[in-house]
């Protein structure tokens, strides 16, 4: 396959290098000193003890890679209106575009089949831009649960979890998903086709929206927020009041509250990226994690005390990082 990867950070550097290593012909889109490294002596994969070069095509102009069979979109949510555009030369007619991000998805009403199918998420595409860049026919759902870092330009270290759940947004099973997922599992992911893709969104999305506004707020690792049981109380809090969002637009979570607390403990000492974000000073996506649940809210009229206190105090808190 020819899989292009927009955003070849973190996870982005993984998924080309998985890719490449299986055979794929892989480009990468990337900028500035990590562009620069890549394009000197390759993209370095360092997972499992291992340290392996990829020699890949890179540049910062996707144009520069005509059409794909696969686009894996990982970026953060605020910097895909602009690039989002520049995509029409990798698409083709038969173009998967895969939206490797966090956070609720600006493609979730498309396909979903209820009173608001079809329409936009505001907060994260207010004119509708998005839709208009790319046609949705092309998107096929995916939720990440893996962690890397780039602990140096040109150099991705792969540091937990492999799952990758692929999913159309009209939740039929087909057969372009069937290929990837093959194509995945054969390089090395763990890749499966979810039954419903918008479940999984809020099963990731309600750790999400808690936990790393929550650290990024109080500077706390994952065990610090363990530690303390007023910061566990306003988890719990925001994950109960996101759940009834959920439910309202007929996705119910298959886990109690407590099990997905269970799962977010296994990152022990880990550092939300949120945290990281605000730590250096980066763009904080929170119109995406936690701005789009309040909306969805606010359409569903449920009510979110906890949730839009944070989401208050955390978009303070961002605009600072901005000056």
């Amino acid at each position: 396959m020819r899989v292009c990867v927009v955003g070849a950070g973190a996870v982005g550097g993984v998924i080309g290098a998985w890719f490449a290593k299986a055979g794929h012909e892989v480009s990468l889109v990337a900028r500035g000193t990590h562009l620069e490294a890549i394009r000197r002596r390759g993209l370095t994969l360092i997972s499992g003890g291992k340290r392996e070069v990829h020699p890949l095509r890179a540049s910062s102009e996707p144009a520069d890679f005509g059409v794909q069979d696969a686009v894996f979109i990982c970026l953060k949510t605020h910097s895909i209106a602009a690039m989002l555009p520049r995509l029409s030369a990798l698409v083709g007619p038969d173009t998967m575009v895969i939206p490797a991000i966090n956070g609720l998805p600006w493609w979730y009403f498309f396909g979903e089949g209820g009173r608001f199918d079809g329409q936009p998420v505001a907060c994260l595409d207010p004119a509708g831009t998005l839709f208009e860049a790319l046609a949705p026919r092309h998107i096929l759902g995916c939720v990440v649960h893996a962690a890397a870092e780039v602990p140096e330009p040109g150099v991705v270290r792969h540091t937990a979890g492999r799952l990758f759940l692929m999913g159309e947004p009209d939740r039929t099973k087909s057969a372009r998903a069937e290929h990837l997922v093959a194509a995945m599992n054969a390089a090395g992911f763990e890749a499966r086709q979810a039954e419903d893709i918008r479940v999984e969104i809020w099963v990731k999305l309600i750790g999400n929206l808690s936990y790393n506004p929550v650290a990024a707020l109080a500077l706390a690792h994952m065990n610090d927020i363990h530690g303390s049981e007023a910061l566990l109380a306003l988890i719990r809090a925001m994950m109960k009041e996101a759940m009834r969002v959920a439910e309202a637009y007929g996705v119910r979570i298959p886990m109690t509250v407590e099990e997905r607390i269970d799962i977010a403990r296994q990152l022990a000492g880990a550092k939300i990226s949120m945290h990281q974000d605000v730590d250096k000073g980066r763009p904080l996506e929170t119109d995406a994690i936690i701005g789009a649940v309040v909306e969805l809210a606010r359409k569903a009229e449920i009510a979110t005390p906890m949730i839009d206190a944070v989401y208050a105090l955390i978009s303070e808190r961002a605009k600072h990082l901005d000056r």
